[in-house]
């Protein structure tokens, strides 16, 4: 049985989370953060503050990470007071971010070794579904952690996929990530060559929507950012774009396979870093894309 939930990270997915974990969940809920702001507007859901990590998992069973890279992810569990210097057989950690398949087997091994469980379980969609509680989750774990976290998860997503062991809800997200890119690649390309051929570029994307071509990607990416050319930062930036595709040539690599529209999209995503856009709304390869002429 929970008694208590802990949720580390309450940035832009974070935050609309966590408030669906402490309204739904039915136990007390205890949110750290180095961030001031998110903590003050969780209280008054109900969430409290946890003033460590030792703190948190001394109050909490069931402990939540949203946090923006596997980095981030082993420097909260690592060191003098990470999670692993404090967890025990009654603690399970959710990795709700996207972080490298290896690195997640390897902590949820390390996690065993101290009776505790581990479970990677990355989302997918949009901060408003964050907010409205829809998003999808991809769970790795083993069948009885998997029931034991599904109606928690349920309080924030509506689509909970166990993809398997440790390490496979990270392939499905990655994946996904990688799938993602590929297509705002395409519809960049197919945006740019619309506007030099002298037509509507609004008028294509729309009649794509129609077609075949029709995807979440065009709908949300290609026509609410890249249509209106507006990239605004604090949305999931070229940084953690270019991130998460590095997972995925890894990921490939580790199995043998070549990736080229893989590898295309980390150079589109590299040359807006290089721009100055590496904090902007990922994508602004569009923009990219824009600059190019034929060698």
């Amino acid at each position: 049985m929970v008694t208590a939930i802990g949720f580390i990270g309450l940035g832009v997915m974070g935050e609309p989370m966590c408030r669906n974990l402490a309204r739904k969940s039915g136990v007390p809920v205890f949110g750290f953060d180095r961030a001031d702001a998110p903590l003050l507007r969780l209280a008054e859901a109900g969430v409290k503050r946890a003033n460590s990590l030792a703190e948190l998992a001394g109050q909490c069973d069931v402990i939540f990470m949203a946090l923006p890279s596997g980095k981030h992810v082993a420097a909260v569990c690592d060191g003098d007071d990470g999670l692993l210097a404090h967890a025990d057989a009654r603690h399970t950690i959710v990795d709700l971010g996207t972080s490298p398949v290896e690195a997640s087997r390897e902590l949820a091994k390390r996690f065993a070794a101290k009776g505790a469980a581990y479970a990677d379980a990355p989302i997918a969609r949009t901060r408003q579904a964050a907010e409205e509680g829809t998003l999808s989750v991809m769970v790795g774990a083993d069948a009885a952690i998997f029931a034991k976290l599904q109606p928690l998860i349920a309080t924030f997503a509506t689509d909970i996929t166990h993809c398997g062991d440790i390490g496979a809800g990270q392939v499905v997200k990655i994946l996904n990530n990688m799938v993602l890119m590929e297509t705002v690649v395409a519809l960049g390309e197919a945006l740019e060559t619309a506007k030099r051929a002298g037509l509507d570029p609004k008028l294509v994307f729309e009649t794509l929507a129609k077609g075949s071509a029709d995807s979440f990607a065009l709908r949300n990416h290609g026509m609410k950012a890249m249509l209106a050319d507006i990239f605004p930062e604090r949305a999931f930036s070229t940084e953690y774009a270019r991130k998460d595709i590095s997972y995925a040539l890894d990921l490939a690599r580790s199995v043998n396979v070549k990736l080229q529209g893989a590898e295309l999209a980390d150079k589109l995503l590299g040359e807006a870093i290089d721009a100055g856009d590496g904090d902007l709304y990922w994508p602004v390869i569009a923009r990219v894309i824009k600059a190019s002429r034929p060698a």
